[in-house]
């Protein structure tokens, strides 16, 4: 077989598939898909937004962490003058270095075998020649057209050709981005290597960062604060920035080992849940039962609240990782499940961390609790549009090489357009907080403690798979019932992602304005009506949801034998999965 690849867009999936046919290898057709995802999911991700990606290259797996720190001048002091006590959730202000870029270029240089004109054809295409709109990116362009109009014209220039917005299905180009991309494209270097090294420059060090620093630092724009402000990234920012690779947490449980990135994003509480759950034996469960689903939604309260208490870039903060993956400290965990509902948030106090945990509790204690928490990148507050998100993709080549990854960030909601530039930045600084004493607190050259979460497992008869999803806080809560029905209960890939889903809404969003719904679980309406009944009774304040609206996976597996398959979503139309003979 050739290959196999998933993504939640057709024509990004089709687009790496045409380079596996083309003799591209995996991480070829990861670069060249992950840029078309840029293009026609915009509502979605970004150029200038943010990746993490897990590798398999040569028997391992290697994180690829294309997350940017906070700028120099993002301190505390600086937005707390400005009168904040959160990051807005949009704007200037939200804005990290972009790191998406250098990540997939780095990934082509030292993976790839392509020249960087060739995987990057498709996407100049798509954007100059125009792709039928989505429905969603046209309703979040039409919502947001008032507020693009007063507050950022740059984005009203782009994304409202014409002064209206799109049509849904009709044709949209981006010229501004297909003239970014061929500038870029057309770098030159003696060899390979140094042509996609001209690339980053260009990127980093020349027209692109030069042009982002000017428009930072002009007039001041709104965001979702209700007051303008400039933005702190500058062109000596971004120069400093290079994406690395790194290595990636594992779990090994039942002959898999699980890989997710460190506690820099969210990964780890899938491995926190997964080693509660060691004891249950889960096979034997329903697996759209009450028991099944109060148990899973318990879990991962548990490993949620121990984000919020220990998770934050391990580079400037001791993250006590080993531990809370310890089989002891999950023993511990797993015996404070009961039958009901548990309300409170419980992160673990392991030793030496009391005061930490005190300290956070304590500032999680003060937020908001509305009727409904943000637990996706979000303007809703200005538009009935439906929220920004993040995208996914899993290719598996003829020689075994898998990429698992899930660009975000630089959502056409989330900044405005850079003029010129045909993007806009991503707001993941809304992550940080602005107290002193939080883990993810806001410090120059941090990373933020962010949702995204590829997945990548291999199992010691052969068997190896990639997955994940959007969804913001919810990625590993989805990701987390698909392994358990794929690897425990026997479903296929397709019956895995396609089966009912819920998720919690307990801890405290991600997103501004971070506010919690203690003992939330938003369960699809697909789930059997005595299960519902049966969460209700046991005292989870539950949101029935529409069949099929929760969870957007993709994945592609090797099987021990060499055989390669693929699924994407059916929750929407779009998402497409490809084997190639």
């Amino acid at each position: 077989m050739t290959g196999a690849i998933a993504s939640t867009h057709h024509l990004a999936t089709e687009a790496g598939a045409d380079i596996l046919r083309a003799g591209g290898n995996a991480f070829d057709a990861a670069v060249a898909a992950g840029l078309a995802l840029q293009v026609v999911e915009p509502h979605l991700n970004g150029p200038g937004g943010d990746l993490p990606a897990i590798l398999w290259k040569d028997g391992r797996a290697t994180v690829l962490c294309a997350q940017g720190p906070a700028p120099a001048a993002a301190t505390i002091d600086h937005y707390r003058a400005e009168g904040l006590t959160l990051i807005p959730g949009n704007g200037l202000l939200a804005t990290v270095i972009p790191g998406a870029f250098d990540g997939w270029m780095l990934m082509l240089r030292d993976h790839g075998t392509m020249e960087l004109a060739e995987i990057m054809a498709p996407a100049i295409r798509l954007a100059a020649d125009g792709h039928p709109i989505l429905d969603r990116a046209a309703d979040a362009i039409a919502g947001l057209g008032a507020f693009f109009n007063e507050h950022w014209p740059s984005s009203a220039a782009v994304w409202m050709p014409g002064g209206r917005a799109p049509a849904k299905g009709g044709l949209f180009a981006n010229p501004d981005l297909a003239a970014t991309w061929r500038r870029i494209a057309a770098s030159q270097g003696p060899t390979r290597e140094a042509r996609i090294n001209a690339a980053r420059d260009a990127f980093y060090r020349g027209f692109v960062a030069e042009r982002i620093g000017a428009f930072m630092a002009e007039a001041p724009l709104m965001d979702e604060s209700g007051r303008p402000h400039r933005g702190v990234l500058t062109a000596d920012d971004m120069a400093g920035y290079r994406a690395h690779h790194e290595a990636p947490v594992t779990l090994e449980q039942d002959g898999w080992t699980i890989a997710k990135t460190g506690p820099w994003g969210q990964g780890p509480v899938l491995l926190q849940a997964l080693a509660m759950l060691a004891g249950d034996d889960l096979a034997a469960m329903d697996p759209t039962g009450p028991d099944f689903a109060h148990l899973v939604v318990e879990a991962l309260k548990l490993s949620m609240a121990d984000r919020e208490a220990y998770y934050a870039d391990p580079d400037r903060v001791a993250v006590p990782m080993e531990a809370l993956l310890s089989p002891a400290y999950a023993a511990l965990r797993r015996a404070a499940i009961g039958g009901r509902a548990d309300l409170t948030l419980r992160p673990g106090i392991l030793p030496g961390h009391d005061a930490q945990v005190a300290q956070v509790r304590a500032m999680l204690d003060r937020l908001s609790l509305p009727e409904g928490a943000v637990y996706e990148p979000t303007m809703a507050h200005l538009s009935d549009a439906p929220r920004g998100d993040t995208v996914h993709l899993d290719v598996i080549d003829r020689w075994g090489n898998m990429v698992s990854a899930t660009p975000s960030g630089g959502w056409l909601q989330s900044s405005p357009i850079v003029p010129g530039l045909g993007f806009c930045l991503n707001s993941r600084a809304q992550m940080f907080w602005l107290d002193r004493d939080a883990p993810c607190a806001l410090a120059p050259g941090k990373r933020p403690r962010t949702t995204l979460s590829p997945s990548l497992a291999w199992h010691k008869d052969g068997r190896r798979i990639s997955f994940g999803t959007p969804g913001g806080d919810q990625q590993d809560q989805w990701q987390l019932l698909f392994w358990l029905r794929h690897a425990h209960q026997g479903m296929d890939l397709q019956r895995a992602m396609d089966a009912p889903m819920f998720h919690i809404t307990h801890m405290p969003s991600s997103f501004h304005p971070r506010t919690r719904a203690p003992g939330g679980v938003v369960a699809e309406e697909s789930l059997p009506p005595a299960t519902l009944t049966a969460l209700e009774d046991r005292g989870h304040a539950l949101t029935r949801a529409p069949a099929g609206s929760l969870g957007r996976l993709t994945a592609a597996a090797r099987g021990a034998e060499g055989a390669l398959t693929a699924a994407a979503t059916t929750r929407t139309a779009h998402g497409r999965a490809i084997v190639i003979d």
